[in-house]
Order: structure tokens, then C-alpha cells, then sequence
């Protein structure tokens, strides 16, 4: 099924430029020299809808090797548990250690307009202000599971710019919120520092995907709500069994406003990455997920080359027609459109 088309919300009247495009080398000196405006400019032609645009991207993301040396971190959490105040902590602590961090925030896409408020630079003040850091907000779109289209992409260019640490924060946990697992080494799951009705909203999924769980907001009148919440946190964590028996998932206070508990979360990454690495998993696990990312955007260039085609096009616009009033059963439009592609298929075959 192809996109919808974004409802027209810009003033028609509003002067638009759109910036001149530079020559590839403009944009690989500039990844190089860890230029973050630079880099910005190069995750936004990958972003865009216009294909030469995306091309060019693609073109400069393939002069560059993956670095095995870095470590990438999924961030998880119910709405209000405070993800971006942890992160800001979490990315000033690693700055300290030497890292040089980016922070790859998704943020939730209307279904009316397409658009997202993308304002967690404001949320993240003290991080955006440092030199060591990257910020890059982006709006999940149509995509389900808490990251959005080009995320995988973009994290190989913050590596390539030199950002050695990658948070990708990811728009609140749902039931489709385990597809960060699949681009992440790692990945942590903010929890509420009240127990109960906090782990019944928690899908199994994404408590089966979580490797590290932190209670935030362990501070003044919570902090005893917070260590009752990580003793049910720990029973509940009984029914699960992680896929490495030698992990014992941690389960960590944090105050997010008071720095606490950060130096244990870094820790703890830090035990879990080793571990991938003594078992031999690291590279593998990675390998994996590009040939996932494949599968997953070979089905997009398919759907499109198909819908590209007038005759299917135009066969499939029927049909939509034709179910929306009620003239045929989803059924068999659905084996119509079987029909007609396996012709198309047969007749491209006899050239």
C-alpha cells in the first residue's frame, strides 16, 4: 500500500529556498572532520522524498566502513518516565569519560498532519550546548515500532563523523516498540518508580528485548518508591529469561536531575558489550541486523517498482474503489491483484 500523501499544512504564500546541493566531497571532507552541521545536511538528503537527493546520500554513506569500535544504545520508556532527562544526563557522564555521544531522537509523527514537534534539543539544553554532542530529532513518520525509516543510515554517519556512542531514543513504549532491538547493541528500559500498574502497561516484547532496566526518578520522596519498584521489578523479571544465560539483568536507580546512578548504567553497557564480544556475538549480532535492514528496504524498492508500473497502478486504484463501496470482497480483490501481478511477472520473463 503505498504512503498517504501529507495533508498541505505550509502557507502556499510562505517564500521556500531550498539549499544548493554540494558535490560529494564536500559532504565526506566535512563527515570526516566531524562537521555537525555538516553531517546535519547529509541526514537530511536521506531523509528527503526526492530521489537524486537520496541518491547522493546513499553515495556518500558508502565510502564509509562500519566501525565495530562503537557502541549503540536503545532507549525505551513509558510516556512521562523521562527519557530525554536521562539521556542528557546519561550523554554529560560520557562526555566526561572521554566519549563524544549523538542522540538520535524519534519523535512521534501526527496521523492527521505527518508532523512532530521535534523538540527534544530544548529538553536536552545543558548536551545540545557541547561540542562532544550530537542531537538529531526525527519524526518516526508511517513507521511502526519506535524508530523511523532512515535510522540505521543515520547512525553509521554520526559513526563516520566520529560520534563513538549512539543514543536512539524512541518514541514510547507500544506494543510495535521492539524494532530499536534490531539496529541497537544494546538496549535499556526506563521504568516509573510506582510498581504495579506500570508492569501490566509493559508488553511482554519489549521487557523480553530490554537488557538493562533503569528506575528513574529515584530522588527525595521517591526513592522509596523506587527501591519497593525494584524489588517488584526484580520478581516480575523471574518470568523472563534473557537470550545470553551468563546476562543477569540489571535492574538500576537513577536520578536523572541528580546525576545519580549514571557511572553504574555506563557500567553496565560497558559489561554487556564485553560480554558480546567474549562470546563472539558483537559482529555477528550486526551482521544480522544489516541483512534484516536489507530485507526490509528491498520489500520498499519492490513496492515500488511494482506501483510504478501504469497497468498495476491503476488496476490496484479499482480495487480500492471497488472494496470501499462494497463492490468486492477484500478477499478477492486481494487474489485479482495476485492475478494480475504473477501476469505481469510471466510476461516481463518472456522479453
Amino acid at each position: 500500500m503505498p504512503p498517504p500523501k501529507p495533508t498541505q499544512h505550509v502557507n502556499p504564500l510562505l517564500p521556500q529556498k531550498s539549499k544548493k546541493e554540494q558535490n560529494p566531497e564536500y559532504y565526506l571532507e566535512g563527515i570526516r572532520a566531524g562537521n555537525r552541521f555538516i553531517l546535519s545536511e547529509c541526514i537530511t538528503l536521506l531523509e528527503s522524498t526526492r530521489p537524486e537527493k537520496r541518491a547522493l546520500a546513499e553515495n556518500i554513506l558508502e565510502q564509509f566502513k562500519e566501525d565495530n569500535s562503537t557502541i549503540r544504545i536503545g532507549i525505551t520508556g513509558t510516556p512521562g518516565v523521562g527519557k530525554s532527562t536521562f539521556i542528557e544526563a546519561l550523554g554529560m557522564f560520557l562526555i566526561k569519560q572521554g566519549h563524544h555521544p549523538a542522540v538520535l531522537a524519534i519523535d512521534p509523527s501526527s496521523t492527521h498532519s505527518k508532523g512532530s514537534i521535534l523538540g527534544d534539543k530544548t529538553r536536552m539544553a545543558r548536551l545540545s550546548g557541547r561540542d562532544e554532542a550530537y542531537i538529531r530529532p526525527t519524526p518516526s513518520g508511517a513507521i511502526l515500532g519506535g524508530t523511523a525509516l532512515y535510522t540505521k543510515d543515520t547512525i553509521r554517519l554520526c559513526e563516520a563523523a566520529g560520534f563513538d556512542v549512539v543514543l536512539v531514543e524512541t518514541v514510547g513504549v507500544g506494543q510495535s516498540e521492539t524494532e530499536v532491538n534490531h539496529i541497537t547493541d544494546v538496549n535499556l528500559l526506563l521504568l516509573q518508580p510506582g510498581a504495579g500498574d506500570d508492569i501490566q502497561g509493559i508488553k511482554r516484547g519489549i521487557m523480553e528485548n530490554a537488557d538493562i532496566f533503569i528506575i528513574n526518578k529515584a530522588d527525595g520522596p521517591q526513592l522509596e518508591l523506587a527501591k519497593q519498584a525494584k524489588r517488584a521489578y526484580r520478581n516480575a523479571l523471574q518470568l523472563f529469561h534473557h537470550e545470553m544465560e551468563e546476562w543477569k539483568s540489571p535492574i538500576i536507580l537513577v536520578s536523572s536531575v541528580q546525576d545519580y546512578g549514571m557511572e553504574e548504567v555506563y557500567q553496565a553497557i560497558q559489561d554487556y558489550k564485553k560480554l558480546l564480544i567474549d562470546k563472539s556475538i558483537f559482529e555477528g549480532r550486526r551482521r544480522e541486523q544489516d541483512m534484516r535492514w536489507f530485507s526490509m528496504k528491498s520489500r520498499d524498492v519492490m513496492e515500488n517498482i511494482i506501483l510504478g508500473s501504469s497497468a498495476f497502478s491503476t488496476m490496484y486504484a479499482q480495487l480500492k474503489e471497488d472494496v470501499l463501496h462494497q463492490k468486492t470482497t477484500i478477499s478477492a480483490a486481494l487474489d485479482r491483484m495476485r492475478s494480475v501481478l504473477s501476469s505481469l511477472i510471466e510476461k516481463s520473463n518472456k522479453k
